[in-house]
């Protein structure tokens, strides 16, 4: 990497491993000390949330590493690194730089894999930023935005038919691990109709990005979609800054009238990130060792997505939420029910049965589906839910033969009813059904006339 000094006009896209130092001279800081991942300096004066670049001069050892200022305590700055700080070493110069937070955007991203910082990651070369903008989008008025008053078609379904979703609606896909949910976002990014396609993948393993991109999310996919990838190993600050990133470029699309596809995998390696960050700086642990900050970043995350003003584009959030141990009162996940509009939770039980997608329908809910279905769809939904539910209460007793046939006709219905609905359920990966097909399907389970 070198170093330039140049002015923000010249910068091309972000790509190239150029950093820029500003045109007119700066105060310089000089480092004091590391302390895990915190970085300590003095005798600058830079914003919280600015960059700098921490330059050791070696002639054995040249290096340079970007951070981002996040907290000072009196004369101290608090800095926290982007990469490795391999090869810092003590008194390294502390620069600050200029443009805080810009980032390369425009419609020729489509089809990219990009990093936290809008590199490219798919060897296919830089290509020109459109526009730049700051990393924090547009605030825009509650009471201005389009409320949710459509359908969207996701292909799947079980969720167009029981869980319907919104567009412009906010959902969280909370799972444990290994049942099914990269498939299924996978699923819903081929088969949503939206015009186009933002996939985050924070936190996750390096051969779990490579495979989404390749088997799950294919070819196709990937013309209409941006992928911004952000592995376990990358630094805190990257993981973070990743999730914003994704947001923002939603949000640019969004801006241009464009109905947009959001899905992060996954929420809440975003929220242990902002955890580790926060608890390098100093910051008290609160809900089982999560800081107070995580639980706030978490909403001004989440908010960011949604409906635009009237007339205006639109951007359909999908975030998965791991719960660790199947647990669903972990703390991130309580937290991120509160701010979503819904949340499809994945079964480990009905995944260990080969039943996929492996959603829980008794756990599942979608907020917003009574404004964008009929008041016959509804009925028929709740009365699926209803006859799966009273199946699952006399499980038990019906796979050791303790239930006799007549004793409750209500349950009779649900025994009689249940293998079409168990198939009904079910869904291959490469299969896909609209909105209209999958609300006769449902007619058509249940036994009754198909919707006007």
């Amino acid at each position: 990497m070198r170093i330039e000094r140049t002015s923000f006009a010249k910068r091309l896209a972000g790509y190239s491993d150029v950093i820029e130092l500003p045109a007119q001279p700066v105060v310089e800081g000089r480092l004091l000390r590391m302390v895990g991942l915190t970085l300590e300096a003095e005798g600058l004066r830079a914003p919280v949330g600015s960059r700098c670049l921490v330059v050791n001069d070696d002639s054995y050892h040249p290096v340079q590493v970007e951070a981002e200022v996040m907290g000072f305590s009196g004369s101290k700055i608090f800095l926290m690194p982007v990469g490795s700080l391999a090869g810092i070493a003590p008194g390294a110069r502390v620069v600050p730089l200029p443009d805080t937070g810009r980032l390369p955007m425009g419609m020729s991203m489509l089809g990219r894999v990009l990093d936290g910082v809008g590199r490219a990651l798919d060897g296919k070369g830089g290509m020109r930023a459109e526009d730049w903008v700051p990393m924090d989008g547009p605030t825009i008025n509650p009471l201005k935005r389009h409320p949710i008053s459509e359908p969207l078609d996701v292909g799947i379904r079980s969720i167009n038919a029981l869980l319907t979703v919104g567009r412009g609606q906010r959902l969280g896909l909370f799972a444990g691990t290994g049942v099914g949910k990269s498939v299924l976002l996978g699923m819903m990014t081929r088969f949503t109709d939206a015009d186009i396609i933002v996939v985050g993948l924070i936190g996750e393993r390096g051969r779990e990005v490579k495979e989404f991109i390749e088997h799950i999310l294919g070819e196709e996919g990937l013309k209409r979609s941006v992928v911004v990838a952000s592995p376990a190993d990358d630094a805190p600050l990257m993981r973070l800054r990743a999730a914003m990133y994704c947001t923002r470029i939603a949000e640019y699309f969004r801006d241009k009238g464009k109905n947009v596809l959001l899905l992060m995998d996954s929420l809440t390696r975003f929220a242990q990130a902002q955890r580790e960050i926060a608890l390098a700086i100093g910051e008290p642990p609160a809900t089982k060792g999560y800081p107070p900050s995580v639980f706030a970043k978490l909403p001004k995350l989440v908010e960011r997505a949604g409906n635009a003003e009237q007339g205006g584009g639109s951007i359909t959030a999908f975030y998965t939420v791991l719960s660790e141990g199947d647990d669903q009162q972990d703390p991130i996940a309580d937290s991120a029910r509160g701010v979503l509009d819904g949340h499809f939770v994945l079964s480990r039980r009905l995944a260990e049965e080969g039943h996929y997608p492996a959603i829980d329908i008794e756990a599942s809910i979608s907020r917003v589906m009574p404004q964008v279905v009929s008041a016959d769809h509804m009925k028929l939904a709740q009365r699926f839910k209803q006859l799966w539910s009273r199946y699952q209460q006399s499980r038990d007793l019906i796979s050791v033969g303790a239930y006799v046939v007549g004793g409750d006709p209500e349950t009779d219905q649900a025994i009689a009813r249940q293998p079409g609905m168990a198939a009904f359920l079910r869904q291959a990966l490469d299969e896909s059904e609209g909105l209209a097909q999958s609300s006769a399907r449902l007619a058509a389970t249940l036994g009754v006339a198909p919707l006007g």
